[in-house]
């Protein structure tokens, strides 16, 4: 009996042998390939050459208002940069910018998505109207909302809950809070849509039987919406949260950097083409581009969500 147990138990240890690709699996990968060559020879052209020259000149002392000084400096640059209190209080903003504004967006898209997926009248003239904000360009949002706020030409400060003189764009956090409130208002929308997409997904069948079962709305969505919308949240928290984290046109727009409002994305501009520095200029932007690849990086790693099509391949 010990004898015959263990070649049953070694053939049950042995892993399984893995299924053989078909013919037609391979033409098919072959012509997705193909397909996405073009793009992708595209991006790589558009964006591989540009990458590469900033991280060249990040390690050199290029400085155009002195032309005749300069040369390789290694990560001298880096260096700079990461020891300036000016860069921290840049990151601390854009952070901060970030994470206020992409919860309040996640809460209030959710919201939208799900009135305009229940929606049963007028559905297609609420989802147009929705959508108004995030089709106008982000620089005249901008503007729209520092005349708003302005206390010359505002018409904020003529409400009876408001302070005739608040200057809303002489102090930090206040300034801070009208960006943040001008990019919830602009990109909320595109989280709305990226959520919408995610709940047409949803089997309406799963919530009649939930309600067989005596399951509350709250618990329906808990167990059911969240649960079967994580891919598509993870999507629009990526794209939001890049997104916010370059935050340039509100903040240049309202403040210019202004009352310790600056971010990473203004600093840059800066020293890239205020001061001409293209060393510095050049760290800051590769340091940007890092930042965002690690954001990338821990949401995907975070979720835990696979990427479609990826058990798929394995077999």
């Amino acid at each position: 009996m010990t004898g015959a147990a263990e070649p049953a138990a070694s053939e049950a240890a042995s892993p399984e042998p893995a299924p053989k690709v078909s013919d037609r699996t391979r033409s098919e990968r072959r012509l997705a390939w193909m397909l996405c060559a073009p793009a992708v020879i595209a991006m790589l052209l558009v964006t591989a050459y540009p990458i590469g020259y900033a991280l060249v000149l990040s390690l050199q002392e290029v400085d155009l208002r002195f032309p005749d000084e300069g040369g390789f400096v290694g990560f001298e640059n880096y260096a700079t940069v990461l020891s300036s209190d000016l860069w921290w209080q840049g990151l601390f903003n854009t952070l901060f910018i970030t994470v206020v504004s992409v919860a309040i967006e996640l809460v209030l898209g959710m919201i939208i998505a799900l009135v305009m997926y229940r929606a049963i009248f007028g559905r297609a003239l609420v989802r147009t109207s929705v959508l108004i904000p995030y089709g106008i360009v982000t620089v005249v949002a901008a503007f729209a909302w520092f005349f708003a706020f302005d206390p010359t030409s505002g018409f904020v400060n003529q409400l009876p809950f408001v302070a005739d003189d608040k200057a809303w764009f002489g102090d930090r956090w206040s300034a801070m809070s009208v960006i943040i409130a001008a990019e919830v208002w602009k990109t909320t929308p595109f989280i709305a849509l990226l959520l919408l997409a995610g709940l047409t997904t949803i089997d309406e069948g799963l919530y009649e039987a939930a309600k067989v079962d005596g399951a509350n709305a709250w618990q329906r969505f808990w167990r059911i919406t969240l649960p079967l919308m994580k891919p598509a949240i993870l999507v629009a928290l990526l794209f939001r949260t890049l997104d916010a984290f370059r935050v340039f046109d509100s903040i240049f727009v309202m403040t210019g950097g202004g009352q310790d409002t600056e971010s990473v994305s203004i600093i840059g501009y800066n020293q890239l083409i205020s001061r001409v520095n293209l060393g510095l200029g050049s760290a800051v932007s590769v340091l940007i581009f890092v930042l965002v690849l690690l954001i990338a990086f821990i949401y995907v790693r975070g979720f835990g969500t696979a990427i479609p099509g990826r058990e798929r391949g394995a077999n």
